[in-house]
């Protein structure tokens, strides 16, 4: 028997994933050379970070992986090269397919084309060029994530959003939106994660007071705090919350990376504006499992879940650039106690 301690342990994750084995109709993918999936049309689960880091405990996670791909989004990177290089792998697939893509259109046969791993090989090596008559790197992706949110049709969403919530934090602009069909001919696949909105609720007196009282600061007998003293102090006046909705999702590999990357997102953009982290909101639409996990998901089912862990960021963060500037050894994961892997197969039409 599961204990549940109140959202503090994903259990919401497993119920999504049992909902989907018992109600979930299975059809075509939708894609070529992909597996059947057995889905529903609405996935939905809420958490409140202050409630802990939403990292699956019921199976371990590669919770570095995921800061990897975040930060190469955020840079605006689109080639591979970074994460083959800090041992992520979750796009040689999807890099290799818009390889064969490229190929194609330049040789009629297939004496030269790489195999994909001399693909892979190739760009560890950083020989990424593939002839004098492309752009095209090897472990390109095209279009994809990193390209739309700094520079979707020249707008810098990134720096567009954390302007907005600094200088108008009511607005309700704050979106980095990926959904851009002008731009899907030049994608190695259309983003699946393709909206973010960025909402802000603010703290009331009682609430910042406790925050000012937990800060070195401490209780002063006869002090007579105002909101002016809690400004001068750099005291935060909202937390932030973050929808998040997800086109389509692979919920026994991806959502879980989802979840956990959107809540890093979060965490990040709060601590440049000077603001809480509040509640994610992960909205799924074509949620589905693929009928080749059922075991794997069946296997996660019978675990118990564990306490959730926390998630620091260590540096100080007030800019983009700081942003940008990131590295893995800025965050820290604490108590983060978990089953062991369980492993499945990527499916990316290869």
């Amino acid at each position: 028997m599961v204990v549940v301690i109140k959202n503090k342990n994903m259990k919401q994750y497993l119920n999504l994933l049992q909902n989907i084995i018992d109600n979930g109709v299975e059809k075509e993918s939708g894609r070529a050379n992909m597996p059947n999936t057995i889905g529903i049309s609405f996935g939905h689960i809420e958490h409140d970070l202050k409630d802990g880091f939403p990292l699956l405990t019921t199976k371990k996670m590669y919770w570095k992986g995921i800061i990897h791909e975040l930060l190469w989004f955020l840079r605006g990177e689109t080639n591979i090269k970074y994460l083959i290089d800090n041992n992520v792998n979750i796009w040689n697939g999807d890099a290799y397919r818009w390889y064969i893509n490229h190929y194609n259109k330049h040789y009629s046969n297939d004496s030269l084309k790489l195999s994909i791993k001399e693909f892979i090989e190739k760009i560890k090596e950083n020989k990424l060029e593939f002839n004098h008559y492309s752009e095209y790197k090897l472990g390109d992706l095209g279009k994809v994530y990193g390209y739309q949110w700094r520079n979707q049709n020249g707008i810098d969403q990134i720096k567009d959003v954390i302007n907005g919530l600094k200088n108008n934090p009511y607005s309700r602009y704050h979106i980095i939106d990926g959904w851009n069909k002008a731009d899907f001919k030049d994608m190695a696949l259309p983003p699946c994660h393709l909206l973010y909105q960025f909402i802000v609720r603010p703290l009331n007196f009682k609430k910042r007071e406790k925050f000012w009282n937990n800060l070195e600061y401490g209780m002063k007998d006869g002090y007579d705090l105002t909101n002016e003293i809690l400004n001068q102090d750099n005291i935060p006046k909202f937390y932030l919350d973050l929808n998040m909705y997800q086109r389509s999702v692979d919920t026994f590999l991806g959502a879980p990376f989802n979840i956990a990357s959107m809540s890093i997102l979060n965490m990040i953009f709060a601590k440049t504006c000077n603001m809480i982290s509040g509640k994610i909101n992960w909205i799924g639409g074509d949620t589905h499992l693929y009928v080749t996990h059922l075991n794997q998901v069946k296997e996660q089912l019978q675990r118990e879940p564990m306490q959730l862990p926390e998630m620091k960021i260590k540096k100080d963060l007030n800019s983009l650039e700081d942003i940008l500037n990131l590295t893995i050894d800025d965050f820290e994961l604490i108590n983060y106690n978990s089953h062991s892997k369980i492993k499945a197969e990527l499916s990316v039409g290869l």
